[in-house]
């Protein structure tokens, strides 16, 4: 009888834990500091289960996120952009508190340029 209330109250725990950890639906905003000053960055999260999809919109315009993972608080996606015929890549991880994530950018392969990290906040 102990063991299945064990497991009973374990399987809850995890359970909340997981609803808690897909609460990465909705905008989110940063400032970033670039070569070109500052850069505000908005975050348009769709998250399902483990999917994550949405939308980047920089000065530049909007961008599809691709490739894009919840597990738990951590989060990671892509971003695929072109300009003058060439195309680039920026790997986005994060984790979340509550209503700010915790970001780390990569431009290109790691090492071709430092990682940049910054904080986005949930707007209400």
């Amino acid at each position: 009888m102990f063991r299945k209330a064990l497991l009973a109250v374990l399987f809850l725990a995890f359970g909340s834990a997981a609803l808690l950890a897909a609460d990465l639906n909705g905008k989110w905003t940063a400032t970033v500091e670039s070569p070109r000053g500052t850069q505000t960055i908005t975050f348009d999260f769709h998250v399902d289960g483990a999917k994550l999809t949405g939308t980047i919109t920089t000065p530049r315009g909007d961008t599809a996120i691709s490739d894009g993972k919840i597990d738990g608080d951590s989060i990671s996606f892509a971003q695929v952009m072109s300009r003058d015929g060439n195309e680039f890549r920026i790997a986005y991880t994060g984790k979340a508190d509550g209503d700010t994530i915790k970001f780390t950018r990569q431009f290109g392969a790691a090492g071709d340029r430092p990682a940049q990290e910054f904080t986005a906040t949930r707007i209400k």
